[in-house]
């Protein structure tokens, strides 16, 4: 199994080969820099692999939510390498990366994820970890404001996201003695996309280039006056 994987959502940027259990990645935090780092680094972790594009089974992406510009760049650029490749896509929510990074990194089971989606609002999802140690949505994800994001069920969830740095207070008083622990600092990576990405791929989720589009969760931008 190939999967090449890329994610530009959030501040952070990543490029990432999965090879059957081997994974070639690359990460760097740069904000404002995706468009012009993401090529580059999907280019080298083909290269350290030996791998083409048309020995790629799939192209992974994070389509959000997160940067409603970095999302735009993450699909674009999928769609534009899976059609001139002729490869299927495979879209992952960030909120999904997030939570399967906590769990490769951190070790833990539930994962409530949080992304500061802005305008007092966060991105959320919670999620599980599977016998097979990927994880899985529990409810839907949503854009809500921090007092009112949905409760998992029972308790010992760690807080994974920028939703919990920018709105600790309020998310943690929200959450109350279900909440076990913070991983505030992780975002979404390509190295968890691919993970993910392949479970997708044996179960046959894939979609033809045309048809990957970004979740933004949010349609409007910036409030609306009045």
């Amino acid at each position: 199994m190939k999967i090449l994987a890329l994610d530009t959502s959030t501040e952070a940027c990543s490029a990432a080969l999965l090879v059957d259990s081997k994974i070639y990645n690359r990460y760097t935090v740069e904000p404002r820099q995706h468009a012009k780092l993401i090529l580059p680094m999907l280019e080298e972790v083909l290269t350290e692999a030996k791998v083409t594009l048309t020995e790629l089974d799939a192209l992974a992406f994070g389509c959000g939510p997160g940067s409603f510009t970095g999302v735009r760049i993450a699909t674009a650029t999928a769609q534009g390498i899976a059609a001139s490749a002729n490869l299927a896509v495979i879209p992952i929510s960030s909120l999904a990366a997030i939570a399967q990074r906590a769990v490769d990194e951190k070790d833990v089971d539930n994962i409530a994820c949080a992304i500061d989606a802005r305008m007092s609002e966060v991105y959320w999802g919670c999620y599980r970890r599977n016998d097979e140690g990927r994880v899985e949505l529990e409810g839907n994800e949503c854009v809500i404001a921090p007092h009112a994001v949905p409760l998992p069920q029972d308790s010992n969830w760690t807080g994974a996201g920028t939703g919990w740095s920018a709105y600790e207070e309020q998310l943690t008083s929200r959450m109350g003695s279900a909440l076990a622990g913070l991983q505030a600092g992780l975002l979404p990576n390509a190295m968890a996309i691919a993970k993910l990405a392949a479970v997708s791929l044996l179960q046959g989720k894939t979609l033809p280039a045309e048809q990957a589009i970004p979740v933004y969760l949010r349609n409007q931008v910036a409030r609306k006056p009045g």
